[in-house]
């Protein structure tokens, strides 16, 4: 499968430009024909979180829409990264999947909440973690923040997923935990890792770029540097259960004494 990674700054509070950015870089990801485009977390205003009220997609429904649009035009699945999105009273971290055809086969709430960055002040957590199939491969998906918490990625490989799909807004400040993680979370679930972080500065964080691609046996196959990439990597995601033969950990496992009484 051939997967394109969108590393870009994010225009702080103005969804026009973030949008109308987002669609060119969507369409020069198109001129290498990938399979599968990802792109980074909360893009349509980044981090201005105090003005949700003017800036969160209603319903979800302008990026919807716009991933659509742009997925029929180029025959490629979306990975929408994640957008502010208002439901009812409720405001959410929302990623959005859409298909070659046009179809919403995936949407995730962010589950965990990054105090550090307010979000358990202004946002509502996600509920459901379920996979979803693309091209007869299981994906999982979750949100920067969501990365410290092993139990959802295992919670995910338990469930089938061979490829976990991580959009970030990860500063600058631990880049360090970044590559560290995602490393973990793919040797301890031998599964594929996709992650495209943002890069540029907020008000109140600067962020680092580094987007990585890891193979379940820890390998980083991509890595981006600290400027805007729309990167292409092929990979051959018909492998994970010869990496899990190699090191036998889902028949190893002893569930019934990690219990939590």
């Amino acid at each position: 499968m051939k997967i394109a990674t969108i590393q870009t700054d994010i225009h702080f509070g103005d969804p026009d430009a973030n949008y109308e950015q987002m669609k060119q870089l969507i369409k020069k990801a198109l001129e290498q024909q990938p399979d599968l485009i990802v792109l980074p977390e909360m893009w349509n205003a980044a981090y201005d979180l105090e003005n949700l009220e003017s800036h969160a997609d209603e319903d979800g429904e302008r990026t919807i829409t716009f991933l659509q649009s742009l997925a029929r035009q180029g025959n490629v699945t979306i990975h929408g990264g994640s957008v502010a999105v208002r439901r009812g009273s409720n405001y959410y971290n929302t990623s959005y999947t859409v298909d070659a055809t046009g179809e919403v086969i995936h949407v995730y709430d962010k589950m965990h909440l990054f105090q550090l960055m307010n979000e358990h002040h202004y946002l509502s957590p996600g509920t459901v973690a379920d996979t979803f199939e693309l091209e007869e491969i299981c994906f999982a998906a979750m949100t920067c923040y969501d990365l410290r918490f092993p139990e959802l990625a295992r919670h995910y490989a338990l469930k089938g997923a061979h490829v976990l799909l991580v959009p970030a807004q990860w500063p600058t400040a631990r880049l360090d935990h970044w590559r560290i993680l995602l490393q973990a979370r793919a040797i301890e679930n031998q599964m594929y890792v996709v992650a495209v972080n943002r890069v540029g500065n907020d008000p109140a964080n600067a962020f680092p770029g580094h987007s990585l691609i890891i193979d379940p046996w820890g390998t980083i196959l991509y890595e981006g540097k600290s400027g805007e990439e729309v990167a292409i990597t092929e990979l051959d995601l018909g492998n994970v259960e010869e990496f899990r033969k190699k090191v036998p950990v889902f028949e190893d496992r002893l569930p019934t004494r990690y219990k939590l009484d």
